[in-house]
């Protein structure tokens, strides 16, 4: 079982994510917080697998309780929620190595499996707007740029095909697909690619391609 913290200001949202966890048989959720410093709390006395977690609230903001939870003797797996459009904190929160983020109106089916993604160790950034956030926050000068391609250097060019598409904004089987390929080698190469970047998730592979201009 899954267990689910969900923090948000507002009630509504709540309610509603809740709703559609509940509905998931290996998804509990084990508690609710209205804002940051709630949610920590909470996350000390429920140890959870997971916590949904809004930016922004009144109080404790959810960067701040982020970063809190990492110190717990036990911490969960964050997945911050956005509005996407106001919350220039994600690209800050991503390459801190923040586990991903989703768009509070994700649809029902998306949401429960990005729980399910998060809880298995993946990186959960919502493939529809990965790109557009990647052109958004990240924009390379020359030296970082060249920086990037020096550390993209030890991918082979099956491994370079991959991050490509994993920068665009594909999912795994979206890269099989439009590489040829069956989803669990995208899986393997995905691996592959983070352990010679040393990077623990695929959200700051994505960025480092996007920082060299591969996307």
């Amino acid at each position: 079982m899954i267990r689910t913290v969900l923090v948000d200001d507002e009630q509504l949202v709540r309610s509603g994510l809740r709703m559609i966890l509940d509905t998931a048989e290996d998804i509990a959720v084990v508690g609710e917080a209205g804002d940051g410093g709630a949610a920590l709390d909470l996350a000390a006395r429920e140890e959870p697998d997971v916590v949904l977690l809004d930016i922004r609230m009144p109080g404790t903001d959810g960067l701040t309780a982020a970063a809190a939870m990492a110190d717990l003797p036990r911490p969960p797996k964050v997945v911050l929620l956005t509005t996407f459009d106001l919350d220039e904190y994600v690209h800050r929160a991503l390459r801190a190595g923040a586990v991903g983020f989703l768009l509070k109106d994700t649809p029902p089916r998306d949401l429960i499996g990005a729980v399910r993604t998060i809880d298995e160790g993946n990186a959960m950034l919502a493939p529809s707007i990965t790109k557009r956030m990647l052109e958004r926050f990240t924009v390379p000068a020359a030296g970082p740029a060249a920086e990037a391609a020096r550390r993209l250097q030890v991918l082979s060019d099956r491994e370079r095909d991959v991050l490509v598409a994993v920068a665009q904004g594909m999912s795994n089987a979206e890269s099989g697909r439009s590489l040829g390929m069956r989803e669990a080698t995208v899986k393997a190469h995905v691996s592959s690619i983070l352990s010679k970047l040393g990077m623990g998730n695929r959200v700051q592979a994505a960025i480092l391609a996007h920082d060299a201009g591969w996307a």
